[in-house]
Parts: structure tokens; C-alpha cells; sequence
């Protein structure tokens, strides 16, 4: 039997499952709270959730500031990792992005998440830089990553 993934805008009601991704996926999630303002009443920002069947499986976030599209999330339910939707939800971002007019992207990743920045590199990102003691809770590095082709992407 196929399953049917949907991938749309996160809306009011996907909060908690996308909330539960994020507590499950990183040391220092974000509060409901705040992903509801970003949801709800951040104008600048843009959010994605893909949906297998009826099952919420990853979701994704970015700020658009002037010409450029800033990643701020982007997690996948640890129960459907490897099965390609972070790189179908991060195509997602770079899609609208493109077809809002920006002409660049960009986002910090933990220098140890060796699988992500594989997916990012795959997509034409590109390290830029290192935000040094980013990450609070242990004081981890940020990787700094652009990528500035962002009509190249398929």
C-alpha cells in the first residue's frame, strides 16, 4: 500500500506534533510558545510540514530578510530519518524562496551534525564560517553555511 506525503504550510493545529519532533530532536528545542509566534504572527517567517498520510514526519522554518531566506529549523521525527524527507522538506524552503524572489540562503548547523551538513552540501551550501560557542548548551560551534545558487537547485 502507498503511503501519501504532504508536504504544506504549518498551521495552528500541527503545533504539537511539530513540538514533539523538536523535543525530540534537539538539546535545546524550542517552547510551543515560541514556535506558535512564529507560526501565528511572525510576518516574515515561512513554515512546512510534511505529512505522511495522517502522521506529521518532519516540518521546517525559515525568516525571510530582504534578499535572503535565513533557516532557523529544520527536523525530521526520529522514527523516519534516512528516508529522505529532510532533503525533501529542505528543497521545499529553497523552492519558495526562489519563487519569492531571494537570491540566497543561509543557516548555522552544530559543527558535529555530520549527516545534516551532508544534506546541506548536497543541496549547494557552502561553508562560510564558524560562530564560535553557539550552541549554549555545551558551548559547540556553529557551522555558517550559503548557499548562493539557489536557481541551481533540482
Amino acid at each position: 500500500m502507498n503511503k501519501m506525503v504532504r508536504i504544506q504550510p504549518m498551521k495552528a493545529e500541527d503545533l504539537e506534533h511539530v513540538w514533539e519532533i523538536e523535543k525530540l530532536s534537539f538539546s535545546l528545542p524550542w517552547s510551543i510558545e515560541s514556535l506558535r509566534l512564529e507560526v501565528e504572527e511572525n510576518q516574515c517567517a515561512k513554515y512546512y510540514v510534511i505529512k505522511l498520510d495522517d502522521r506529521l514526519v518532519a516540518y521546517a522554518g525559515m525568516w525571510i530578510v530582504l534578499d535572503e531566506a535565513h533557516i532557523t529549523n529544520i527536523a525530521v521525527h526520529p522514527d523516519y530519518r534516512g528516508k529522505g524527507f529532510g532533503r525533501m522538506i529542505l528543497k521545499t524552503l529553497i523552492g519558495v524562496a526562489k519563487d519569492i524572489g531571494m537570491e540566497r540562503m543561509t543557516l548555522e548547523v552544530r559543527v558535529s551534525n555530520k549527516a545534516a551538513i551532508s544534506l546541506y552540501k548536497s543541496l549547494g551550501f557552502e561553508e562560510a564560517g564558524v560562530r564560535r560557542g553557539y550552541y549554549a548548551d555545551n558551548g559547540e560551534d556553529a557551522l555558517i553555511m550559503w548557499n548562493f545558487h539557489l536557481e541551481e537547485v533540482k
